[in-house]
């Protein structure tokens, strides 16, 4: 029988301390654009100082900050960044956080060297996303400044957009400067401080690294790192975002570049059809997206294609028709190939499904059901989409998941249209021809 994750916190995480995780050690996300780093998705990053870095690659992940973590987590403290794991786990007793499934990934063995180790020894990564700018040809409606140079050129252009009252993050009202802290003509140090350690140890020690963005094949690093790989021809498993918004030319040449390398995976994002989907993600053509989907599945050196959709408020109409889209390529191509994950957008909180009224939630909560009714036993479906899949479902229930912000109803609905409006102006779209099922209802707000 299995070791359940409960009998594994028992046994590996319980018996080195009271708040262990071994991403702490061995996992970090870098954007070297901005010079910020984190352990997981769920402390804030933190700022790595530049002269850092200069003296001591490995400065980019074993900052002081994560050293004391370190300390702490071997001490049985809890580091207040990790708050959402501590918050899970005093619900109750034997709840399991994500540092559980953080940690498993990695050996029993590099869990206790990580225990027993000095905290202000430098460590090798084990798996690692970096970003090495924000260069990007889209400026999709729930994205920001911070990842997107499409965005940087809309603010600069049009001015922040006014009047959104829950924004309390800024997302859409300045350029985000401090995101991409070199010119693309200038010498940016994290950036020779990442292939300075990779050349070092980083791609010995590295099982996985996946390399995000903006658009990472808009950045030179990118095609660097890729001729890197081909010629190394090295083990490590290696995963790309690309919104596949790029020419053919591109398209073979990164099926050229990655040949030799043995383990590729692609992840891109789409989560609707036709003309909404390039509403949503402004810059996405979809013929051009379908076509390099194609070539990838036909042509591509990959272990996995992979589709993130961020299921958001104006995706749910077409939504079902595009995973039936995704069902018909693998049954072409392999179940892999694509896969899919559909991810609840939370931030900006106004483009949250929970957003829509309750009988146009109920209405795609049905189609999806019908949907997922029509394909559950396929099986070419994998476990996870359809726990996705009914977790959405469920989310749209209105008796099952009423909406717990319902104070904050007012500023979300004012916030939703104001966005839009001016969104439309901006871009040049339409709303209400482009999404004529909520036409009526985006009217009257």
């Amino acid at each position: 029988m299995s070791e359940t994750d409960l009998e594994y916190k028992h046994r590996v995480l319980d018996t080195k301390s009271d708040s262990f995780c071994g991403a702490k050690w061995y996992n970090a996300t870098i954007w070297l654009g901005s010079g910020m780093t984190t352990s997981c998705h769920h402390p804030l990053p933190h700022y790595v100082p530049v002269d850092d870095v200069i003296v001591n690659p490995k400065a980019l992940h074993n900052t002081a900050q994560k050293k004391e973590e370190r300390k702490q987590m071997q001490c049985g403290e809890r580091p207040s960044g990790c708050e959402y794991c501590w918050k899970i786990e005093d619900i109750a007793k034997d709840n399991i956080s994500d540092r559980v499934y953080k940690s498993k990934i990695y050996e029993d063995n590099d869990l206790e060297i990580a225990y027993t180790s000095n905290p202000n020894n430098d460590i090798n990564l084990k798996t690692l996303e970096i970003a090495f700018d924000r260069t990007c040809q889209f400026a999709c409606s729930y994205c920001n400044p911070a990842f997107s140079t499409e965005w940087v050129k809309d603010i600069n252009k049009n001015g922040g957009f006014e009047d959104l009252i829950s924004d309390g993050r800024n997302h859409f009202t300045h350029t985000h400067d401090t995101s991409q802290r070199y010119k693309p003509t200038e010498t940016n140090p994290y950036i020779e401080a990442f292939f300075k350690w990779w050349e070092s140890d980083l791609q010995h020690t590295l099982d996985e690294l996946r390399l995000t963005g903006g658009e990472p094949l808009m950045s030179p690093h990118t095609w660097r790192l890729l001729d890197w790989l081909k010629e190394s021809k090295s083990k490590v498993q290696f995963a790309m975002n690309s919104n596949l918004g790029i020419e053919k030319k591109t398209m073979l040449k990164l099926l050229d570049a990655t040949k030799g390398i043995k383990n590729f995976h692609l992840y891109t994002s789409n989560e609707s059809i036709g003309k909404q989907a390039e509403y949503i993600r402004d810059g996405l053509n979809w013929k051009q997206w379908t076509s390099n989907m194609d070539l990838l599945l036909h042509r591509g050196n990959l272990k996995g294609l992979h589709v993130m959709c961020t299921v958001n408020a104006l995706c749910l109409e077409t939504l079902p028709e595009f995973l039936s889209w995704c069902l018909d390529k693998k049954a072409s191509h392999g179940k892999d190939f694509p896969n899919f994950t559909l991810n609840i957008l939370r931030f900006p909180s106004f483009q949250s499904p929970l957003i829509l009224p309750e009988d146009i939630k109920t209405k795609y909560k049905d189609n999806l059901q019908d949907w997922l009714d029509n394909n559950r036993d396929n099986p070419l479906l994998h476990e996870h989409e359809i726990n996705h899949t009914q977790r959405l479902i469920d989310y749209l229930d209105v008796v099952k998941t009423p909406h717990s912000d319902t104070f904050e109803m007012p500023a979300l609905l004012n916030d939703f249209k104001k966005f839009y409006e001016q969104y439309d102006t901006r871009r040049n779209k339409d709303f209400t021809n482009t999404f004529t099922t909520l036409a009526e209802w985006y009217n009257m707000l």
